[in-house]
């Protein structure tokens, strides 16, 4: 069951709403003494994860498909960073894992019970079956029902304190059975936040725009408390009509070094040629207001959007603090589940 995105929570009585959590993806399955563990893109997931599927092998229950997501917590949020971790070709390294940060499986449907096919039943029906196998099997970690809610309100508080392993809400149709490979029945809504932040370099594109080599993307910072800027990522939403002129106010301010702390991957340089693991620094005199969907491990994890720039801010103004936020709690909001 995919999810279509959309920019509102939709509203009325055919809607469940639920976090959005992120992480992976996962149908689970058990028949007997085999566990079966699938993502999104049909990847066998035992190999990574396999203390969940131990787990899976302690459940009363001999038969069931579950469908849920694979977080791993980090104190009391969860952490994509460590999620990442967990997808290791050695077998050794994914034992080790298992043990110092194991996951947690959030469930929020329930397919198939024993004898009993519930795909085909509306989301009410799965779910009150999903809560009574929850009741009988998740007696603790590392399984978790995820919450869900027919109240709109509920809904908009998680988008508001998205953050810290939830990134948004999602919606699901009460009047459907489970949708296999369509997008007709549930709906995500992310939340986009915002940022200031100092340009502080770029990198320049393979291909000329007006015959000249113009910048293809541009480099991000922010100032930490001992006042070192250092790289969060980029944002490459710029426009070829654009491009040739900020180019030239990017080239006037050219320097030797921007980033006192963290700093892009490769080597800088001011005669860069391709669009390659080299860029220019420059001097700290701008400043972009960006949109952003994650951050974690000290940078933006996807591309950025430009909103605007912003004139009228201090580069050092652009600092870590702006990115502090009252975020869901997991461990809170998963203990009035149980």
């Amino acid at each position: 069951m995919e999810a279509r995105s959309v920019d509102q929570i939709p509203s009325g009585e055919m809607w469940q709403y639920e976090p959005k959590w992120d992480g992976f993806r996962c149908i689970l399955a058990r028949e007997d003494t085999a566990t079966y563990m699938v993502s999104k893109s049909g990847q066998d997931l035992c190999r990574y994860f396999p203390e969940i599927a131990q787990w899976a092998l302690t459940f009363a229950a001999k038969v069931f498909v579950l469908d849920g997501e694979l977080v791993v917590p980090d104190g009391k949020q969860f952490s994509f960073d460590r999620l990442l971790q967990r997808i290791h070709p050695a077998a050794s390294r994914v034992r080790k894992l298992a043990c110092e940060t194991p996951a947690v499986f959030l469930a929020f449907d329930l397919l198939q019970d024993g004898r009993r096919e519930l795909a085909f039943e509306p989301l009410p029906v799965r779910r009150a079956a999903l809560e009574a196998f929850a009741k009988t099997n998740f007696g603790s970690v590392p399984f978790c029902l995820s919450p869900a809610s027919t109240k709109l309100a509920q809904a908009q508080g998680w988008l508001k304190a998205a953050g810290g392993g939830s990134d948004g809400a999602i919606a699901k149709r009460r009047d459907l059975p489970y949708q296999f490979g369509n997008r007709d029945g549930m709906q995500k809504i992310k939340r986009v936040q915002s940022a200031d932040c100092v340009i502080g370099g770029f990198r320049y594109g393979e291909r000329r725009v007006s015959g000249r080599r113009v910048a293809a993307s541009l480099l991000l910072g922010l100032y930490d408390d001992r006042r070192m800027l250092h790289h969060v990522g980029f944002t490459s939403a710029l426009t070829n009509a654009e491009k040739p002129g900020l180019t030239d106010r990017l080239e006037e301010i050219a320097t030797d070094n921007s980033f006192s702390g963290n700093s892009p991957g490769g080597p800088p340089s001011r005669w860069s040629t391709k669009r390659s693991a080299s860029w220019v620094p420059v001097k700290p005199r701008f400043v972009v207001e960006i949109s952003y969907d994650h951050f974690t491990g000290g940078r933006f994890r996807h591309g950025t959007t430009i909103l605007r720039w912003r004139p009228d801010k201090k580069p050092a103004q652009c600092n870590f603090i702006q990115l502090e936020q009252k975020a869901i709690l997991p461990g809170e909001l998963l203990r009035a589940t149980r």
